[in-house]
C-alpha cells in the first residue's frame, strides 16, 4: 500500500527508526521538511497506523508509520 503525508506543522518532522523496522519503506528517510510530501510504502495487506510526538523545540516532532493488519 502507498501512504502519502503531507508535512503541514511548519515544523521538520523526524521519521521514528521503529517505521523501518516495522515495514515501511521509502524513498527518502530525511527528516520530512515543512510543505514537503513523503512517500511510505507498506507490506500489502496493511494499512497505517500513525502516531506523531512533539519534543518541544530542542528535539521537535518525530511520526511513527507503523503497518497494522486488520484481523477481522
Amino acid at each position: 500500500m502507498k501512504f502519502v503525508y503531507f508535512n503541514d506543522t511548519g515544523r521538520t518532522i523526524t521519521i521514528h527508526p521503529a517505521s523501518f523496522i516495522h515495514g515501511c519503506t521509502s524513498k527518502n528517510k530525511e527528516p520530512i521538511a515543512h510543505l514537503e510530501e513523503r512517500v511510505f510504502y507498506l507490506p500489502e495487506g496493511t494499512y497505517p497506523f500513525v502516531k506523531m510526538w512533539d519534543y518541544g523545540e530542542e528535539r521537535g516532532l518525530q511520526i511513527l508509520i507503523s503497518p497494522t493488519r486488520d484481523d477481522c
